[in-house]
């Protein structure tokens, strides 16, 4: 990995290279990144547990992150890859031209570092079993790792080494572990003579948890800002919408993978003791009981690799929020403003996101390290995200008569609302035995979302001629390529309120 980081520092020598791969990735590379940041160790050794506790339903999970990549690419990635953005407030303030909208960021920047935190924490199942270190050892060794070649190169060293990660992940689970795992266990006669009818359910883990998962991982697949990011790095509209396509099909297969194995291992090895020491604990026993010595070891790997590239692709899609959006948005408030693209000097440039990319991945480690529990903050990040942030992001690319004050307090409301009834589960003012993790919180804030977003934007004026008018001609400009990055000048202009030409198409016209 670190090898395939310094083969990308030297493709590197601007800013787009480093934050999205300077937009140029075909059809296989695109392919193989999106599926690797999405495919993490949830997935993988998650996926596998579920299969182990309930049987092929263990599946839903990485079958919702499949349907949210397929729904993200047939119906919204060519539009997201012409606008030739970084983040996903970017593309608020380029719609509504709104500064209320940038508040998006913050609550991006907290859902990636909590993203990135998760996966940089789950290194130490890995490690511990291994080598039998320290948890704290096992996330500062495989987090460092991570922080190099995701510093030294940005997004063509993330990218590279996603690469290699997505052919080990495929090699390990779908030509070794599968394989393995289902003759030990004698094959389909032999699980079936073996378990209850129940394991062979498509809903045997319960409607709820179904619904749950589509909820959460679909919805927020399609506006986190760490798949957004994937797919700005797209060389056209059409690898984006098919290359994502062919990406959420394998994450699907890849959940029905899990799921078998995880299956299988529940005949082959009874014995573990999933309500003790947890579910995750079954993808690394299937690797060292049922895979000889070696195979073993590459499928290890795969878990590994999930883990790091799903990390480095929340990493990157932190620093690029933080220095893009929170930074300047912060430094408005005391009357500061803040030039994030220096493009005189490009390799100055490549500097400033290195220290953005060096410092958050710190960040990321020291929490994975003194928080035992991140799942809890990422539960409440994906939460305020889905039920803040949806309505707004998707209303903008779908519906043209919303406006930027009705998104911001779409927004404001959903937030609010969503983390308020959090607070209240958690305490236990609100009965629930899912406490911080009930569904209610989510739905609620979307529907208020959803309500005031309609409400407001019907009863205020549509979004002003010469806003929309660039939006579309930034779209469409598209078509000859003649976008150019600078969409820091698109933004300035519209902040000012005037008419503005984001390209020499719209110029000709």
């Amino acid at each position: 990995m670190l090898a395939f980081g310094w083969w990308g520092k030297s493709r590197t020598k601007n800013n787009s290279d480093f934050l999205v791969a300077g937009r140029r990735l075909g059809p296989f590379l695109y392919t193989g990144t999106m599926a690797a940041v999405v495919l993490g160790g949830a997935s993988t050794v998650g996926g596998v547990g579920l299969g182990y506790k309930f049987g092929i339903s263990g599946m839903w999970l990485v079958v919702a992150i499949g349907v949210g990549v397929l729904l993200l690419s047939l119906l919204f990635a060519p539009t997201i890859q012409k606008l030739k953005i970084y983040t996903v407030s970017q593309m608020l303030s380029l719609r509504y031209g709104q500064e209320t909208t940038k508040m998006s960021g913050i609550v991006m920047l907290a859902y990636t570092v909590m993203i990135s935190a998760t996966s940089t924490g789950a290194y130490a199942t890995i490690f511990v079993v291994l080598f039998g270190w320290d948890r704290w050892l096992a996330i500062a060794v495989g987090g460092a790792i991570v922080l190099v070649y995701s510093t030294i190169g940005g997004m063509w060293s993330i990218t590279l080494a996603d690469q290699v990660q997505f052919i080990i992940k495929t090699v390990g689970v779908f030509l070794l572990m599968l394989p393995f795992a289902w003759n030990a266990a004698g094959g389909l006669a032999g699980i079936q003579s073996r378990v209850d009818s129940t394991f062979f359910q498509w809903d045997g883990i319960g409607a709820q948890t179904i619904i749950t998962y589509f909820v959460i991982y679909t919805l927020g697949l399609l506006i986190g800002q760490d798949i957004w990011q994937r797919v700005f790095t797209a060389k056209t509209p059409t690898v984006a919408r098919w290359g994502g396509a062919t990406a959420g099909i394998y994450c699907i297969l890849y959940g029905v993978a899990g799921a078998m194995i995880g299956l299988a291992a529940r005949v082959a090895l009874p014995q573990i003791d999933v309500a003790t020491l947890g579910k995750d604990v079954v993808y690394a026993e299937v690797a060292t009981n049922l895979l000889p010595i070696g195979i073993g070891g590459i499928v290890m790997a795969a878990a590994v690799a999930a883990m790091m590239s799903t990390a480095s692709g929340a990493l990157i899609a932190a620093a690029t929020v933080a220095r893009k959006d929170v930074v300047p948005f912060v430094a408005s408030w005391f009357g500061k403003t803040i030039d994030t693209s220096d493009t005189s000097n490009p390799e100055h440039d490549i500097n400033a996101n290195r220290w953005y990319v060096l410092g958050l991945g710190v960040l990321v480690v020291l929490i994975s390290i003194l928080v035992n529990d991140v799942v809890f903050a990422l539960t409440i990040a994906y939460d305020i995200l889905v039920g803040g942030l949806l309505v707004a992001i998707i209303g903008g690319l779908a519906w043209k008569r919303g406006t930027g004050l009705g998104a911001a307090w779409s927004m404001a409301v959903g937030c609010a609302l969503t983390l308020i009834l959090l607070v209240l589960y958690a305490t236990g003012l609100i009965p629930s035995a899912d406490g911080i993790y009930a569904n209610e919180p989510i739905y609620y804030g979307l529907i208020a979302s959803l309500v005031v977003y309609v409400a407001v934007s019907l009863a205020t004026p549509r979004t002003p001629a010469h806003i929309r008018q660039a939006w579309d001609d930034r779209i469409a400009a598209a078509a000859t390529d003649s976008n150019d990055d600078d969409v820091e000048a698109a933004l300035s202009a519209a902040k000012a309120g005037s008419r503005f030409i984001t390209s020499p198409a719209a110029v000709a016209r």
